[in-house]
């Protein structure tokens, strides 16, 4: 069995290894911040230095055997009810799944060193580093790529054209169309104007969609307008 020296040092590293973690989390304001992703750390060392170490009398005795990782396990499991904690469930859209997932990798740092596995537990930690905050510029540019809107104006004879028709259209690609609004045209009597606002849609699938209305019985015109 180590020396208390060396448990100790475990503990110690797993505590600045999640500090790290849980920094970059607190200066975002998340939930889980720095004192939270720490306890896990130090907390998920202590119970693989338990799994580990904790019954050496035991294993002392005749016919007995132990498996070294079954208490270490139950980490694996159990964080998951500290991870759920973070996530928020706004409207359509959930929050703190990175958070959670950072917890969750916290809990594999402190295992590791509790393991007295430092290169690994080092290496994870630089890794997580560099995804929460090189990774995040590059992930909210594709994610605002992914919510650009692009707007389809219509100009047809009233009632020419339906919702069940444009349903039709769309089929399975309906979940991109965000919004449709329909107003009289002022300008023009007998008919009306058909607004259409996708998100996520490439320029080929504009395009196309752009054509596919334009030739709907009814239809006068099809423009682009600013979203």
């Amino acid at each position: 069995m180590p020396s208390n020296i060396d448990l100790i040092a475990r503990l110690l590293v797993a505590a600045l290894l999640g500090a790290i973690i849980g920094f970059e989390r607190e200066r975002r304001a998340f939930p889980a911040g720095l004192r939270t992703h720490m306890l896990v750390s130090v907390a998920s060392s202590l119970v693989m230095i338990v799994s580990a170490f904790g019954f050496e009398d035991t294993r002392q005795i005749q016919n007995i055997a132990l498996d070294p990782s079954r208490v270490a396990a139950q980490v694996v499991s159990g964080i998951g009810f500290l991870g759920a904690g973070a996530i928020l469930l706004r409207g359509d859209v959930i929050r703190g799944l990175t958070t959670a997932a950072s917890v969750w990798s916290v809990a594999g740092i402190g295992l590791a060193t509790g393991g007295a596995l430092y290169v690994p537990a080092v290496a994870a930690t630089v890794i997580i580093l560099l995804t929460l905050t090189w990774v995040r510029p590059v992930s909210q540019k594709l994610r605002e790529r992914g919510r650009l809107r692009r707007v389809l104006r219509l100009r047809a004879t009233r009632g020419a054209v339906t919702l069940p028709e444009l349903c039709g259209l769309f089929g399975e690609q309906g979940a991109r169309l965000r919004n449709i609004s329909v107003l009289q045209d002022d300008k023009h009597q007998g008919d009306e104007l058909i607004t259409l606002a996708f998100s996520r849609l490439s320029t080929a699938e504009f395009t196309a969609y752009r054509n596919q209305l334009a030739g709907l019985k009814g239809v006068r015109a099809v423009e682009e307008i600013p979203a």
